[in-house]
């Protein structure tokens, strides 16, 4: 018989404390490869706390996460993104003096295995390049490769960022709310381009994000967190109906 396939993502028992204050307790979440999952719940939830200890920029005080099995608790932001771990973030994390096409070569530069150089002056044929300007039109900005990414707008700068991941490695994606300061008549180019990113890399998605009636309609399943705790993780279906959810969101949670 087939070895049954590892979560592509298991959190076990999380837990962060900082200057004896509880950010993070009892955190445990399995997310099944190719799955794309919402993480939802109030401001200072831990949400995006969750995302940082996930991706290695805070160290959990307890507990222990695995990606594919492997233990990746102790390990370096360098070492999970070589594993396979993305991210973006709530700000930009582009260069925006840098072009819409060099903010991806850069990345795909790295994928292919070369170096990460600012100075290396790309050729217009060049394997990184082509390898960019596939990613870039996959994401619907091909018609802005020599515009400064500083200039584009904020809807298309998230569009530049699931390139930038499209362009590595990352088979697991966190995406750390892709629709805040959106135009509204963006949302829908930004939702068809992670449906994208996720068919095309069949990557794990996790995904914070506060425009719920715009999660509910693209996730497989829902994790809800609530004082540093994920208090349920179903369908959305099944999320919508739970009374515990609604409680937490009206501040009555115990």
């Amino acid at each position: 018989m087939n070895a049954p396939v590892p979560p592509a993502l298991r959190a076990e028992g999380l837990g962060l404390q900082i200057g004896g204050a509880t950010i993070l307790k009892d955190v445990d979440l399995e997310v099944a490869p190719g799955t794309l999952v919402g993480v939802i719940g109030p401001n200072g939830a831990g949400k995006t706390t969750f995302f940082n200890v996930i991706s290695g920029l805070v160290a959990p005080t307890s507990g222990r996460i695995l990606m594919n099995g492997a233990d990746i608790t102790r390990t370096s932001v360098p070492q999970r993104a070589r594993a396979g771990l993305g991210r973006t973030f709530q700000t930009s994390s582009l260069f925006p003096r840098l072009s819409v096409l060099e903010n991806v070569r850069i990345a795909a530069q790295v994928s292919l295995g070369g170096n990460y150089s600012l100075l290396r002056f790309p050729r217009r044929s060049d394997a990184a390049t082509q390898l960019a300007r596939e990613k870039l039109a996959l994401v619907g900005l091909d018609h802005r490769l020599d515009s400064a990414a500083g200039d584009i707008s904020h809807g298309d700068k998230r569009k530049l960022e699931i390139a930038v991941l499209l362009a590595t490695d990352a088979r697991i994606v966190l995406l750390d709310e892709p629709m805040a300061g959106v135009a509204s008549g963006d949302v829908p180019g930004l939702i068809d381009t992670i449906r994208r990113m996720q068919i095309e890399k069949e990557c794990t998605v996790l995904m914070v994000e506060h425009h719920i009636e715009v999660l509910m309609g693209l996730v497989d399943k829902v994790a809800v967190m609530y004082s540093g705790s994920i208090i349920a993780f179903d369908t959305p279906q099944a999320i919508m109906a739970n009374p515990l959810v609604q409680s937490a969101y009206l501040g009555t949670a115990a």
